[in-house]
């Protein structure tokens, strides 16, 4: 996202995350690069989105027009195991920004959301999509436009599936997959990235954007290309070994609900979903509900129970 916005030629960048070895690399690369601007003032903060006063604070003194909220645990069967983190990250981070965002009067804020976040049956899933039910529900009542942009796997991207492939094929495999039938979208990461972009350029209220990501890819046919991509034969050179789906895990992902409509926007690649009637004091009574729990019980399968029943609500 950020080589993508410095090619835009922004005033300032300013950059948030916990991670400061990321911070640092992707300093050093904008700073070096030198077909970027070189007038690009790039501003960087360390800190977490669980932090309101640092995030609020940030949004004072740097005042940005546009906030890309990408932070998320995003690992299905770790969430499965730590439901509570997740909750901390994804939603309650989610709040603290989108907060921040109105209270300083950012013109827009994108939410980085996923295709699990439709139809959830897993604890990331589900918090990705009251993720998505915050923006919605504040957009009924700030200046800021509030959108979610939702897509499927980016190839590539930290913790996906082609660089543990790659490290298994380099180690003799096998190549594990879930299921044979498991099927996923994927997009690289450009892609993904411009259209984020995009789709927060056709930014209106409560908005929830859906990126074209073609025809879902059968993980297992995945394995097989990347085999005979590296010079050697499934089940001669490399086993491709079936392990069991994982917690949490879905056989396919979908990108719209069946209750939501969607069109398409100028440009062939972005839909756009019409709007959703969001109650936003239920909203607000879930994050109430949420928090006493997080205060009161480490119990996983209640945690789990509580957040699907306010799904299904």
């Amino acid at each position: 996202l950020c080589r993508q916005i410095a090619k835009f030629k922004p005033q300032k960048l300013v950059l948030f995350d916990i991670y400061e070895n990321n911070m640092y690399d992707l300093i050093s690369e904008l700073t070096i690069n030198l077909h970027l601007n070189q007038d690009l003032e790039i501003v960087s903060y360390i800190g977490s989105v669980r932090d309101f006063d640092r995030i609020n604070d940030i949004c004072k003194t740097e005042q940005p027009d546009v906030i890309f909220h990408a932070a998320a645990h995003k690992h299905v069967p770790f969430m499965e195991d730590s439901p509570g983190e997740a909750i901390k990250n994804n939603v309650f981070g989610t709040y603290n920004v989108a907060k921040a965002a109105d209270l300083n009067h950012v013109k827009t804020f994108v939410l980085i959301s996923t295709d699990k976040a439709v139809n959830p049956t897993n604890v990331m899933g589900t918090t990705k999509r009251l993720a998505e039910l915050i923006i919605q529900a504040y957009a009924q009542k700030s200046r800021t436009k509030f959108v979610a942009v939702r897509f499927g796997n980016v190839l590539n991207s930290n913790g996906s599936v082609v660089p543990l492939f790659k490290r298994q094929i380099e180690n003799g495999g096998p190549v594990t997959v879930t299921h044979p039938e498991i099927t996923r979208f994927f997009m690289t990461i450009p892609e993904a990235a411009q259209l984020v972009l995009q789709a927060g350029f056709y930014a209106n209220e409560r908005e929830i954007f859906v990126l074209d990501m073609g025809q879902p890819v059968k993980i297992w046919d995945l394995a097989d290309k990347m085999i005979r991509l590296a010079g050697l034969v499934p089940g001669r050179d490399i086993e491709i070994q079936e392990i069991g789906l994982r917690p949490g895990e879905k056989m396919f992902e979908e990108l719209a609900l069946e209750m939501e409509e969607c069109h398409k926007t100028d440009n062939n690649l972005i839909f756009v979903h019409e709007k959703m009637d969001i109650d936003s004091k239920v909203v607000d009574s879930d994050l109430v509900q949420l928090q006493e729990l997080m205060e009161t019980t480490d119990d996983k399968q209640q945690i789990k129970d509580v957040l699907m029943n306010m799904i299904q609500d």
